[in-house]
């Protein structure tokens, strides 16, 4: 059965694994290492397992449970797995940290520290594995007037639905573009909140890179469930295709939107509350934190971290699963995650290579089925540039430090020939948020700018800590390498 990590003092100093993010990456690469005889960490920030796509799935009544959808519900089954699980859970637990550590593991490989503040406390435990099942975080959405009062993202509406039960009172507007914007305004519907538009932003063009992947999302499980969304959604309130520029207007607080569609055509939906929605993109900044190699994709415009087909980063000992190495889904998260716990497992000699390779098998093609379709989910509904990028140059990028687009392209004027540099001259990225909120705007601007691909630019350089950690708990900490560079780090990001 599970145990209950409830403070720091009960963390043993040392595991076999140790999971990062309570997902359906994050479970299936737990439950299948323990399964294999490994000590087995998982700790998450969250009060539940579940994740984002699960949240609060193991309390919800039949009501929610019907509101949300099927795709919810079956993370119940996910989750009883787990709790019959023989391993360590340490919920409400930040993991700030991922280095090497001076020590060797049994197997001749660098062991790993990890740094995790659990009740107050903050302790660095060794681990021979680390699988990073981070998730994923709604991408930036930049338009004049995203930062006023009443204006939220989808998946925040989405958090509360799941977690407290809340929805919206008055008039509800969604806009923006990608699968998640539908399957949120159907379970607003479904909740009887007044949606009354939903604004799709998704670009016509899209459609010549998609179509040619058409077929193998006709014949995927996508199809049938992305065609019941959009009917349920078409049919219950007003859908507006084709926006081409969106505008947020109101006095003290949003009170309409004003939608463009084209050079003559423009409309204003008036409502009381805007759900904004432009796709998913990796969350990276523990996987960069960790020193893991990254790449730009063009055809997502995000950056992802390099991995094998087990999950394997460039760091030995580090592996990455579910949407944290690309976007693709909690059922493909989930195998990804049972591919990353049986490698760990087989590295460290508690699988045979027969078994390992009988079972590696059979879950490479169960990914493999059940990543069919996302690449025309992925082509179709790739964000257009003029949403990715600020036209007008008061709009805000960087909301924590209120950097305007105009700023950073007076900076990108001056040749600075990366983001790290414009952080120092704007502190831009540089808040609470640690460009979470603000990289791939601020990646993207600059590399308009010098007339270079994002990939040329490269992305923030991230250090421990890489969430909140106060000085006290740092103070607190052992002298090792991994405590001394999270203070390094600390004091730079007070500058």
């Amino acid at each position: 059965m599970i145990q209950n990590i409830q403070s720091a003092a009960d963390l043993a100093p040392a595991y076999d694994l140790v999971v990062v993010g309570a997902g359906p990456a994050g479970l299936s690469a737990a439950i299948e290492a323990s399964t294999h005889g490994l000590a087995v960490l998982l700790a998450d920030e969250n009060e539940a397992p579940g994740g984002q796509i699960y949240r609060s799935v193991g309390r919800a009544s039949d009501a929610e449970l019907a509101r949300m959808g099927p795709d919810y519900s079956a993370g119940r089954r996910l989750i009883e797995r787990f709790q019959r699980t023989k391993l360590g859970y340490a919920r409400q637990a930040t993991v700030w940290s991922v280095a090497p550590a001076d020590e060797e593991t049994g197997d001749g490989a660098q062991a790993l520290e990890v740094g995790i503040s659990l009740g107050g406390i903050a302790r660095t435990i060794a681990a021979h594995r680390v699988i990073l099942a981070t998730g994923a975080l709604e991408r930036p959405f930049p338009f004049p007037g995203w930062t006023m009062p009443g204006v939220m993202t989808a998946g925040a509406a989405q958090i509360l639905m799941k977690s407290s039960g809340l929805v919206p009172s008055g008039r509800t507007i969604l806009a923006g573009t990608g699968p998640l914007l539908y399957l949120v305004a159907s379970q607003l519907l479904r909740a009887g909140v007044d949606v009354i538009a939903v604004v799709d932003a998704t670009p016509r063009e899209n459609w010549r890179t998609a179509l040619v992947h058409l077929p193998a999302f006709a014949t995927s499980s996508y199809a049938l469930k992305g065609l019941k969304l959009l009917f349920d959604v078409h049919r219950r309130t007003r859908v507006v295709r084709g926006a081409t520029a969106i505008e947020a207007g109101g006095q003290e607080k949003f009170s309409a939107l004003r939608v463009s569609k084209g050079l003559n055509s423009l409309e204003i939906v008036e409502g009381d509350l805007l759900l904004l929605h432009q796709g998913i993109a990796p969350n990276l900044n523990l996987t960069l934190a960790a020193e893991c190699d990254y790449f730009w994709d063009e055809h997502s415009a995000v950056f992802r971290p390099s991995v094998d087909a087990c999950g394997a980063s460039s760091v030995p000992g580090v592996s990455i699963a579910g949407d944290g190495a690309g976007i693709v889904g909690a059922i493909a998260s989930a195998l990804q995650g049972q591919l990353a716990g049986l490698n760990a497992s087989f590295e460290l000699n508690l699988v045979d290579r027969n078994a390992y390779e009988e079972r590696r098998t059979r879950l490479t093609r169960e990914l493999a089925r059940a990543m069919r379709g996302r690449t025309f989910i992925e082509r179709r509904f790739r964000p257009g540039e003029k949403f990715r990028l600020p036209t007008q140059d008061g709009t805000v990028v960087c909301r924590c430090e209120e950097i305007t687009a105009v700023k950073l392209r007076k900076v990108a004027a001056l040749g600075v020939p990366g983001p790290n540099q414009m952080k120092a001259f704007t502190r831009c990225g540089m808040g609470p948020c640690q460009g979470r909120l603000c990289g791939l705007t601020a990646v993207e601007l600059l590399a308009q700018c010098r007339g270079v691909a994002p990939g040329e630019v490269g992305y923030y350089r991230l250090r421990p800590p890489i969430k909140p950690v106060t000085l006290g708990e740092l103070a607190a900490l052992p002298q090792t390498e991994a405590a001394i560079v999270a203070v390094a780090g600390f004091l730079e990001t007070r500058r």
